[in-house]
């Protein structure tokens, strides 16, 4: 039965129940197919298509209802081989481009929450963007400055143009010389080296930095080095769009509206889902439908994500949202999301 080709008859009626089921929310008749699509075919023969394709898996039929709703799979024939072509509009393009232009000299932090802003008003899903993993990224310079005699800022470029800066206590005052010194050796010592190079070998490659006047910011350099040498954002990701998701007619149950409220409050399980598609997919655009996310919390979900780049670094751009979707406008608005990102961020380096 999985290798079952659909006939020209039954991809058209199931692509118009899917375009149906997208518009209204709500299960599709035949009738209803017969009215809206001029194709020649009477109610009772779509009908008898409709139950085949739902005896074959590509239907449902709600208990409380005579029409019928896509399934998962029946959203995965439709997406590999059935929906029209992504296309977005000039508008929407002018709307990205001029959104993304106006915040383009903002730090990356803010740049990638503006980005997901910007992706879940235009598409009125859940938006999410991903922050590079840095972990092979490697080490540009490093820039100490003094803030007050007890207090520095470490500003760490890496090799792909991506800038963090944290501030640290010292337990006993330093000058300006001293501060100078110790840049210059942390620099020759650790400059190219991987992040996680520099957590597991700092404290041998910094061992001979032992004059007492040094001894406050090495020591705050080895005490801090997980803060320092790490991913760019403790949260890992941004997640909007709450007010526009909940706009779709899946979420006046109750039961659903709870569900999604906890994937926002819950963030680890998109981080988790993310990750393991990252490494599974050989493509940077994936789409997964329903049960495809290998979560149960996601089940009832679809999600479109596509890699943006920061030099040699990846992060990750995409919305999630009830399966019934618009997959051609939302495909079209991540991809040229994902690839504006990435120009944008590439004239940051």
């Amino acid at each position: 039965m999985s290798d079952y080709q659909l006939k020209d008859r039954e991809k058209a009626i199931l692509r118009f129940v899917i375009h149906q089921f997208i518009l209204t929310a709500n299960p599709v008749g035949s009738r209803n197919i017969s009215k809206k699509y001029n194709i020649g075919l009477s109610p009772a023969t779509i009908r008898n298509i409709m139950a085949d394709l739902e005896e074959l898996g590509y239907l449902d039929h709600p208990h409380t209802s005579a029409g019928r709703v896509p399934t998962d799979k029946g959203y995965r024939v439709y997406v590999d081989s059935l929906m029209e072509p992504p296309y977005l509009d000039r508008k929407m393009k002018e709307v990205i481009d001029a959104n993304l232009s106006a915040h383009s000299s903002y730090e990356t932090d803010d740049l990638l929450k503006i980005t997901t802003g910007i992706l879940s008003n235009l598409t009125d899903q859940l938006a999410m963007v991903t922050y590079p993993k840095i972990e092979q990224a490697k080490l540009e310079r490093i820039q100490i400055v003094r803030l007050s005699s007890t207090r520095i800022l470490v500003v760490v470029t890496i090799q792909s143009g991506l800038i963090r800066t944290i501030t640290l206590e010292l337990d006993a005052e330093i000058d300006e010389e001293n501060i100078e010194t110790v840049q210059l050796y942390l620099n020759e010592r650790l400059s190219g080296l991987k992040f996680s190079e520099i957590r597991s070998t700092i404290a041998e490659r910094i061992k001979d930095i032992d004059e007492t006047k040094y001894k406050p910011i090495v020591r705050v350099f080895l005490d801090s080095v997980d803060r320092i040498f790490t991913d760019i954002s403790g949260d890992k990701v941004v997640v909007k769009g709450a007010k526009n998701i909940l706009k779709q007619p899946e979420f006046a149950d109750h039961e659903q509206f709870q569900s999604v409220i906890e994937l926002i409050e819950n963030k680890d399980i998109i981080i988790h889902v993310l990750d393991k598609k990252r490494q599974t997919q050989k493509d940077d655009l994936v789409i997964s439908i329903g049960k495809e996310n290998q979560d149960e919390k996601l089940s009832e979900y679809s999600m479109i994500t596509k890699e943006y780049k920061i030099g040699d670094l990846e992060g990750t751009v995409g919305i999630m949202g009830p399966k019934r979707m618009n997959y051609s406008k939302i495909i079209a608005a991540v991809v040229y999301i994902a690839n504006q990102l990435t120009e944008e961020l590439t004239k940051q380096r």
